[in-house]
Formats: C-alpha cells, structure tokens, sequence
C-alpha cells in the first residue's frame, strides 16, 4: 500500500477510471453484437445498428480505449459484413 498522499489518491484516481473503462469496454462489445446479430438477422435497422456501433468504436478509439488500428480493422470488418 502507498504512503504518501499523492500516491494514495492515485490508487483511486485509477480504480476510478479503471471501472469507467470497464463500462465503455463492455457497452462497445454489446453494441458490436447486437450489430453483427442484425446483420446476420438481416434486420430492417441493421443499417442503425452499424452506424451506432461504429460510433462507439470511434469514441472508444478516441479515448484510447482500443488503437485506432483495431478500432479501424472492427469498423472495416463490420462494414464488410454489413455490405455483402
């Protein structure tokens, strides 16, 4: 366990924004999903799904939740998919 005062309130600092990572993580992954399942499922809003899911994809890259070359290759993937 730390210490000092500044290395204590880094502990939580990162526990904080470890949880809120978690979330965003796990909210992409079910988007992402529900996407593919709407593709598969050959949904009327399978177009919306796509688009919302690259939405993510883009905010969770632009936090540097995942590289932009992953968040790249899954948009891409989607796309893929949602054209064939």
């Amino acid at each position: 366990m730390p210490n000092i005062k500044s290395a204590k309130k880094r502990v939580k600092v990162i526990a904080t924004k470890t949880e809120q990572n978690k979330m965003i993580k796990s909210n992409l992954k079910t988007t992402v999903k529900k996407a593919y399942e709407a593709i598969e499922n050959n949904d009327a809003n399978k177009a919306e799904a796509v688009s919302l899911a690259t939405k993510k994809i883009d905010q969770a890259a632009a936090k540097n939740i995942m590289h932009k070359n992953k968040a790249a290759r899954m948009k891409s993937s989607l796309a893929t998919k949602a054209n064939a």
